[in-house]
This record gives structure tokens, C-alpha cells and sequence, in this order.
């Protein structure tokens, strides 16, 4: 909910109010009592009709801390193959899971990126001859095996 859709709940509570106040103390109508302050009718009877969501918003957070690479879209969306909650017989609207994911403050969590080697690496040593240089040398010199894959010994691979 953004600031100003607070605001203009707290406003209208605040008016709702003051209606109900006007209208004990005064006797006056709903509609006297809000033509005295300002306030729009349709504003003050206004009940909303939003069920209450405490058990969606536990499963989201629960799946939320399960699987932690999942944002609200494969939670939801079927044609991502990953429908969790339709699964679980909640058929719930994208846009509603979506509220609820950041209301509770749900975010997919950041990938860590990849260590990477600090320092200089050893140059491959200069060859006389040819397969002159082994696996246990690659591994030696901290390379990985694809340095051997073109080196060939006698009797086939040189590892």
C-alpha cells in the first residue's frame, strides 16, 4: 500500500468517525453530518469485502523460505509449469499473490556470484617436444584437465 493510499485510509477512518460523533451529538442525518465536514457519503459506508488472507500469506512464506529462487510469478503462474499453490487447491489471482508477496516483504534471493582465482597464473612452460607435458603437470601447474585433452602419450590419453 503506498503512502498516500494510507493517508487516505487514515482519512477516512478519521471521517467515519466524525460522523458517528456528529450525528450522536447534533441528531443529525448521515448526509447533514457529512455535507458538515466535507466528506463523501459513498466514502463513509464503504466496507470492504477483502477476505482475510492469513493462510495464503503463511503458505507464501513458507514456500517463500523453501524454495528461495521462486518469485510470486511460479508460485501462480501455470504456464510456468511450477503452480505450487494451484497444486494445493488455492486458486488465488496473480495480481492478489503478488500484494501479498510484498506486503510480507518476499523477495527471490540473489544468486552469490562465482569465486574467482586471485592472482597470476602460472604460465604453461615452453615444449621441446611433443607430449612432453602429462596430466599430473596440468594438475601440477593448477590447471584443470582440459589442458591435456590434446596431448597424446604411446599407448592413448596421457592421463
Amino acid at each position: 500500500m503506498t503512502p498516500a493510499a494510507r493517508r487516505e485510509v487514515a482519512e477516512t477512518l478519521a471521517f467515519a468517525a466524525e460522523v458517528v460523533r456528529l450525528r450522536a451529538s447534533l441528531g443529525v442525518s448521515e448526509r447533514r453530518a457529512c455535507g458538515i465536514i466535507g466528506a463523501d457519503r459513498t466514502s463513509i459506508r464503504y466496507r470492504s469485502r477483502r477476505g482475510d488472507a492469513a493462510a495464503l500469506r503463511g503458505r507464501l512464506r513458507e514456500l517463500a523460505h523453501q524454495r528461495r529462487r521462486f518469485g510470486y510469478r511460479r508460485l501462480v503462474s501455470p504456464l510456468r509449469g511450477q503452480t505450487l499453490l494451484l497444486r494445493e487447491g488455492m486458486k488465488v489471482n496473480r495480481k492478489r499473490t503478488q500484494r501479498l508477496y510484498t506486503e510480507e516483504g518476499l523477495t527471490v534471493r540473489k544468486r552469490k556470484s562465482r569465486r574467482r582465482a586471485v592472482g597470476a597464473r602460472a604460465p604453461l612452460p615452453v615444449l621441446a617436444l611433443p607430449n612432453e607435458l602429462g596430466r599430473s603437470a596440468c594438475f601440477a601447474l593448477g590447471r584443470s584437465t582440459s589442458c591435456t585433452t590434446s596431448l597424446w602419450a604411446a599407448g592413448g590419453f596421457a592421463c
